[in-house]
């Protein structure tokens, strides 16, 4: 296990807002229903709670600050190589066996290249938040998937719906070259897209429609350390709270990527008529 030792950066949030409002923090305690004095603890501590940053980022969020992705793009400036992570209930040690076997490439500690994809999959939880970290992957072994047959293979295989085909020798070479690798490099695949996959594994969709339904996602890549070397690699930057306005914008959000997927899945269907079933790539 390595330790994540980063959490909310609300000290200097809040010395940023009473600059740019040109405030005082008795006028900002009296915006957010903060008490001055525990504006005045933060300041000098940086310690807080959960209930007194959905206040404060609540506000900061419903007055068009974008803070956490202004954050991202001066992350990304600094360190140059950025990831994210999001957490349902945070993070104290990440490990490369702590998730779901199950998950797109087995187990592994997942991160995104935005602070929107992490977002995205931990924004209908009351207690989640977004850890970004710096990474330098020199001497690491790294396979790379792009929106591929084998990338929808590969997570269709270690999501458990092509238990039939497992010993076929192309599931097999996948299987080993995601095995050998320290880093996976592949697009993301949240649970609309991989409805898209689970029809193709049940061969209701030939493989044309699939990936060119899967193509109008454009979630971007995510990074999957699957090794201690892997891990070793990471360096926590930054913890992220999410205010509900903001969890509430991004589920807005998904649903109108969802209307968009699905909508090509119907043009894709109309368009993409002799592509191979699943039996006949596997057979």
């Amino acid at each position: 296990m390595i330790p994540v030792k980063c959490d909310y950066n609300i000290k200097n949030d809040i010395e940023f807002i009473l600059e740019s409002e040109k405030i005082s923090s008795m006028e900002l305690g009296e915006k957010t229903g903060i008490s001055r004095t525990t504006l005045d603890e933060i300041l000098k501590t940086g310690k807080t709670t959960n209930s007194v940053c959905e206040k404060f980022y609540s506000y900061v969020y419903e007055g068009r600050y974008r803070i956490n992705v202004v954050k991202e793009e001066l992350a990304k400036e600094q360190y140059k190589q950025v990831l994210f992570h999001g957490s349902k209930e945070g993070l104290s040690t990440i490990t490369h066996d702590g998730s779901r076997p199950n998950c797109d490439f087995g187990q592994g500690f997942y991160t995104g290249e935005s602070y929107s994809q992490a977002l995205a999959f931990v924004c209908e939880n009351k207690n989640s938040s977004v850890y970004s970290f710096s990474y330098s992957p020199d001497k690491l072994k790294i396979h790379k998937f792009d929106c591929s047959l084998e990338w929808m293979m590969a997570i269709c295989h270690y999501r458990g719906t092509l238990k039939e085909y497992d010993q076929c020798n192309l599931i097999k070479k996948i299987v080993a070259q995601i095995d050998s690798a320290d880093i996976v490099e592949a697009p993301i695949a949240d649970n609309r897209m991989f409805y898209i996959m689970a029809q193709f594994a049940d061969g209701e969709i030939n493989a044309d429609v699939a990936l060119h339904s899967l193509s109008a996602s454009n979630l971007g890549l995510q990074f999957v350390f699957r090794t201690v070397a892997a891990l070793n690699s990471l360096t926590p930057i930054e913890k992220y709270y999410i205010c509900t306005p903001e969890k509430e914008d991004c589920k807005k959000s998904l649903n109108d990527r969802a209307f968009a997927i699905d909508t090509k899945l119907k043009l894709a269907k109309r368009e993409f008529r002799t592509g191979k079933y699943i039996e006949e790539i596997l057979k």
